[in-house]
């Protein structure tokens, strides 16, 4: 377990419409985890990925698997 804290940011494809999430990256390497939360609620959850799972849904994202609609 990591005592670091997390440094989160928002992609740079990210236009501040309110509708983004922020990712912690500084954590894979100290706690093995890819921490995601809601920009509109810093205070609130954040869901954890392991680094493969986190890459897994990136690619599928770039690939066109998550149609908008």
């Amino acid at each position: 377990m990591t005592t670091e804290s997390p440094r989160w940011f928002k992609s740079s494809y990210s236009n501040n419409g309110g509708a983004c999430v922020e990712i912690a990256a500084n954590l894979v390497v100290s706690g093995g985890v890819v921490p995601v939360r809601d920009s509109k609620d810093p205070g609130g959850p954040a869901l954890t990925f392991t680094p493969d799972a986190w890459r897994s849904f990136v690619a599928g994202v770039q690939g066109g698997d998550f149609p908008t609609s």
